[in-house]
């Protein structure tokens, strides 16, 4: 089996080494070849075509995604006939929405697929993918998604994969948040940061985001998994979904803003459990 990847960066790379550990010949495009080892790196995106039916993407947002498909050395000035587009990116919905239109004029095809998880997940192949795009088209290709998803869910047409991955990140964003304050606050009336997160784990803050952070916060260690940048944009993409959908969140806005915060402290490419040092510094 042989697909095409773009984008090499923390989770792209573990992708792209977990298929590669299965026997996928992996040929990958990122913006700055010499980044890529132990892999075929090609100079345009377009050069994928050439080799591939199948091409991955996973960038960094909306704008670098439309670099690579629809910019002067996009996916569009190769032959596109026939061939799946599988955009694990967490994207604006919008533009989602008019990738899959424009895409299917030229004869391709597009699955809008972002992924709930890090690093450490896709090493594992237990990433939680969310499907967005034409059921027959995700069927075509599952057996290759099974490579480094250990669940995939088909929500309907494009734009519901992004939907439902921005949906998600409202909580964890507000989740990390919650608990990067209460360990903060903890510490500052005097309780040992082990003994905070022993209770939180027992209590009202067992959750995912506690179990895959605990080790960070506890070492602080925070070398990003999934960094403030990335989920300060995703939370910016809900606040225009809220627009348009008429909705509100009197709490989005604040979290957000925490994470703001970080990156006017020069944290924006920390992972984003990062944001307890904002409490330690300032209570």
């Amino acid at each position: 089996m042989k697909v095409g990847f773009i984008g090499f960066g923390n989770l792209g790379s573990a992708i792209v080494r977990r298929m590669a550990s299965l026997g996928v010949e992996v040929i990958v495009y990122n913006r700055t070849k010499s980044k890529v080892k132990d892999f075929k790196a090609v100079d345009h995106p377009y050069d994928l075509l050439e080799e591939v039916d199948i091409v991955f993407i996973n960038v960094f947002d909306s704008f670098a995604s439309r670099e690579v498909i629809f910019g002067e050395n996009g996916l569009v000035k190769g032959n596109l006939k026939d061939k799946t587009i599988v955009d694990t990116t967490t994207n604006h919905y919008a533009y989602v929405k008019e990738a899959y239109e424009t895409l299917k004029g030229l004869g391709a095809k597009y699955l809008d697929a972002p992924v709930l998880g890090s690093v450490i997940p896709a090493t594992k192949g237990e990433l939680i993918m969310l499907v967005g795009g034409d059921e027959d088209v995700f069927k075509s290709v599952e057996e290759v998604l099974k490579l480094f998803t250990k669940e995939r869910i088909y929500l309907g047409p494009v734009p519901n994969g992004t939907y439902g991955k921005l949906i998600n990140n409202i909580v964890l964003g507000a989740f990390m948040d919650a608990i990067a304050q209460a360990i903060g606050i903890g510490e500052s009336v005097g309780l040992p940061k082990d003994t905070i997160l022993k209770f939180l784990e027992l209590g009202a803050g067992n959750s995912y985001i506690l179990n895959v952070k605990k080790q960070k916060l506890l070492q602080e260690d925070f070398s990003p998994q999934f960094s403030v940048k990335a989920i300060y944009k995703d939370l910016h993409y809900v606040q225009d979904l809220l627009k348009d959908f008429g909705l509100f969140s009197f709490s989005l806005g604040a979290v957000k803003e925490t994470y703001g915060l970080a990156i006017k402290s020069n944290m924006e490419d920390l992972d984003f459990s990062a944001i307890y040092n904002l409490y330690k510094k300032n209570l």
